[in-house]
């Protein structure tokens, strides 16, 4: 669920690889031109009225018994985009990247 105040830079662990990621960054970021660098590990969303940028990293799998869910540190930056709009586009981010589930 997404935070009713987004700041402008903030870090959160992902369930997903960096294949899944950048296979949802288009849908997450619908408005958004995306420019993914040759290493796959950082993207640039250039918006109507801002920028976000987007890091990640893989880090250690998180595993519960048999399961085994591979995580990435993702870190966001936002320039120019008032509170409310980045609230409105990490929500539709969140939706974006989110699993299915029930």
């Amino acid at each position: 669920m997404t935070p009713s105040f987004v700041p402008e830079k903030f870090e959160h662990v992902m369930g997903c690889t960096s294949a899944d990621l950048l296979s949802w960054l288009p849908g997450a970021l619908p408005k958004a031109a995306l420019t993914v660098d040759a290493d796959h590990t950082n993207c640039t969303a250039i918006l109507p009225d801002g920028i976000l940028k987007i890091r990640w990293s893989p880090l250690p799998d998180a595993r519960i018994a048999l399961l085994t869910i591979p995580r990435l540190g993702v870190f966001f930056e936002y320039t120019g985009l008032t509170d409310e709009r980045r609230h409105t586009v990490q929500k539709r981010f969140d939706l974006g990247t989110q699993r299915g589930g029930g």
